[in-house]
């Protein structure tokens, strides 16, 4: 260590002490962590049928990545799941910000738990495409069902396309049946085509709705009122039950004037309190009531038919378009081909045709 000039004799009665020495940045006894190999796609399938809630949610992950090694591995365990699957009753949760979903989820699910059920619930989230954000807040805000062994709950992926988000979501829906969920929860949490998504992949769908906001009915989608299975007023409680039972009044009328549903079922509007939990009962008979009804008709099975011929055309149009950007010769081309739609040398259709031509390999 270098002496200090200042324990030198010309300075008298100064003395500076030695300093000590550095200590090194990585601590002496830290062992590198070997992360375990990856499950086998067997490993995978014989722990998701067992109902390991851990490999399960390891399985759901690799249908949540990008890379192409889990994605095909996440399909070997899908296929392999597929006949353990579609067992469960389905059901999609939507409503406005602030309606309560997340302390609604958390009734209705203790109530489904109280009977016997494992309820998984799976969110769909496209507003995380812009944001880049997360909704893992929604589970701690499930604060009674998170603690429960027989919930699984799974926030949806971020950074993700709603197309893309909701096919994984329908896959991760196979794979929570084939783990033994009897009832699996699809809530939305952004806002927009969302519903529209859900609604293709549930047995019921629920809208969650408040009442003394103003005018009930302003700002609620016609498309998404007529996709309705059932409608429910959350928070009617204390000062708000006239309220409540003034909201679903409007709502019955309103729903007088929508065409039959496909299904004959003749969706019901109730009132409830999530906080207090009254009213809940009320509302799964009404959901129990519709499967039966839709299954006694035939309908059930229809609907999950079309469904599973919706997602086959959706995988296609997904695949075809990453398949289409990630093209090399196309990422290498679409730059200069915007460039020149913008300065208008060629016309936005003539611009497409080339890339299509060039990418089905015409071109040439």
């Amino acid at each position: 260590m270098m002496e200090h000039p200042e324990n030198e004799a010309q300075y008298r009665g100064l003395k500076v002490n030695g300093g000590v020495a550095d200590v090194p940045t990585v601590n002496p006894y830290f062992k590198k962590l070997h992360r375990p190999e990856r499950h086998t796609t067997s490993e995978f399938t014989e722990g998701i049928f067992r109902g390991d809630i851990a490999i399960l949610s390891q399985a759901v992950t690799l249908i949540e990545s990008v890379k192409d090694e889990h994605h095909r591995q996440a399909q070997e365990i899908i296929e392999q799941c597929l006949p353990r699957s579609g067992h469960s009753v389905r059901i999609g949760i939507t409503g406005v910000p602030g309606a309560g979903k997340s302390t609604s989820i958390d009734a209705f699910g203790m109530h489904m738990l109280q009977k016997g059920h494992k309820l998984a619930v799976l969110a769909i989230d496209p507003s995380s495409e812009r944001s880049r954000g997360s909704i893992l807040g929604d589970k701690t805000r499930m604060e009674v069902l998170s603690r429960e062994k027989n919930a699984f709950i799974r926030p949806s992926p971020t950074a993700g396309s709603l197309g893309g988000v909701a096919r994984k979501t329908r896959e991760t829906i196979i794979l929570c049946e084939a783990a033994g969920f009897d009832t699996i929860f699809v809530e939305t949490v952004g806002v927009g085509q969302s519903e529209t998504a859900v609604h293709s992949m549930v047995d019921f769908f629920l809208l969650i709705q408040l009442a003394g906001t103003g005018d009930e009915l302003q700002g609620i989608k016609r498309g998404i009122m007529e996709m309705a299975d059932g409608i429910v007023i959350n928070k009617a409680d204390g000062d708000n039950i006239d309220r409540a039972r003034l909201a679903a009044s409007h709502f019955r009328n309103a729903l007088h004037l929508f065409p039959p549903a496909a299904s004959g079922w003749t969706p019901q509007v109730l009132t409830y309190s999530g906080y207090y939990q009254t009213g809940i009962k009320e509302i799964w008979d009404m959901i129990d009531a519709s499967i039966a009804f839709t299954k006694a008709s035939g309908y059930f099975e229809l609907r999950r038919n079309e469904q599973s011929r919706y997602w086959m055309y959706e995988s296609i149009r997904d695949m075809l378009h990453n398949a289409f950007y990630h093209h090399p010769d196309i990422e290498r081309l679409l730059p200069r081909m915007e460039q020149r739609v913008l300065n208008s040398e060629l016309s936005s259709f003539v611009a497409a045709r080339q890339l299509i031509d060039l990418f089905l390999k015409r071109g040439e």
